[in-house]
């Protein structure tokens, strides 16, 4: 049994003292103004947060110079798989999809590189030989509590943000020459509320307050249609989600004494289904609705050339249950080798899922 644990976005990540701003929107939109082509970078499996960010940011640069298509200042790329509905909402953004272990393309120099949304090698890592080279080109915009600091020295870190649309949406406004969100073309102002929403739980989570429902309230105006996102991201369900959903919640554990409900898939669950990687996402908030639940995981066993591995995704509740404070599962994660945000977070353990939830049951406070 090999008990090392690697994280989507943790690996050897630096202490917060090192992991910080440097730089705020204006001077970020000053810098891409310098930059004749740059290309946009983010987390492997891009979620809405990740794909809303870059194609918005890329859309307001390509938009201030006039340049679409093939002849784009500023395009995308993205390491699969991404969201069924990602291309669609992608178009007519120019971006690649890379297939891992397939590398990053070896055919555009850009003069700069953007990172959204991560800024930890290992949830770069298709991107990595890419650009190790080209560290002093490259900005990094995040709003995650940990990362690596030597991708880039040129870093904004929101951390108190519940979505990296949020400082994006700032640059956004600075390189268009527009006073607020509100004024932003609709085209750039539906995937910064996709990104808003989605991390959000379409504002459900604990990370909602004044400030997301400010900017929400701002894309609306701009013209987004609520409705038609909600549509595309969540009456578009395949019949094998639904039965790997029913298998999740089959096999859902209720630990009492820690308060919390882990859920568990294997690969056989997968096959089975017929259900793609990401077709198990959002299955994570479900058992929250059961009153004494207080954390909530899903485990999911998934496979690579080094072997098999257990993901996990961890939420958890605000507030305080029987005396006991809110879990902080960001610190749950850093024992297992990962991290992310207090009331939600992931690892990659590589161990089995009955080892792995043994793992987690012994860090759960």
């Amino acid at each position: 049994m090999t008990m090392q644990a690697s994280a989507p976005n943790a690996s050897n990540e630096d202490p917060a003292s090192m992991w910080t701003s440097t730089t705020d929107a204006k001077s970020i939109a000053a810098w891409i103004a310098q930059q004749e082509t740059l290309v946009l970078l983010t987390h492997t499996k891009p979620d809405g947060d990740a794909l809303g960010s870059t194609l918005a940011l890329a859309r307001a640069i390509n938009t201030s110079r006039g340049t679409t298509g093939a002849v784009s200042a500023a395009e995308c790329w993205y390491a699969a798989p991404m969201p069924e509905w990602g291309a669609k909402m992608a178009i007519p953004t120019k971006f690649r999809l890379i297939d891992p272990p397939q590398p990053a393309p070896a055919v555009l120099d850009p003069d700069g590189i953007i990172i959204t949304d991560t800024g930890s090698w290992s949830q770069l890592a298709p991107f990595a030989d890419f650009l190790k080279p080209r560290l002093d080109r490259t900005t990094i915009i995040d709003h995650h509590l940990q990362g690596n600091s030597e991708i880039s020295s040129r870093r904004l870190l929101d951390t108190k943000a519940a979505a990296v649309v949020q400082p994006v949406a700032e640059i956004c406004c600075h390189v268009l020459g527009v006073q607020s969100p509100d004024q932003l073309p609709v085209d750039i102002a539906t995937p910064l509320y996709v990104g808003l929403a989605t991390d959000t739980g379409w504002f459900k989570h604990s990370n909602v307050d004044g400030r997301v429902m400010r900017l929400a309230g701002q894309l609306l105006d701009a013209g987004v249609d609520h409705n038609a996102l909600f549509a595309m991201l969540y009456q578009r369900d395949r019949a094998p989600r639904l039965k790997l959903m029913a298998r999740a919640l089959d096999s859902l554990d209720l630990i009492k004494d820690k308060n919390a409900a882990i859920m568990t898939l294997t690969l056989e669950d997968f096959k089975a289904t017929k259900a793609a990687p990401g077709d198990s996402g959002g299955f994570v908030d479900i058992p929250q609705s059961i009153e004494s639940i207080r954390v909530v995981a899903l485990l999911n066993e998934q496979h690579d050339a080094e072997g098999t591995f257990t993901k996990i995704s961890l939420r958890s509740k605000e507030g305080e249950w029987n005396s006991k404070p809110a879990v902080d599962v960001n610190q749950v994660c850093q024992s297992l080798g990962g991290g992310g945000h207090a009331r939600a977070a992931g690892a990659r353990v590589r161990a089995s899922l009955e080892e792995t939830k043994q793992m987690l049951i012994e860090a759960l406070p």
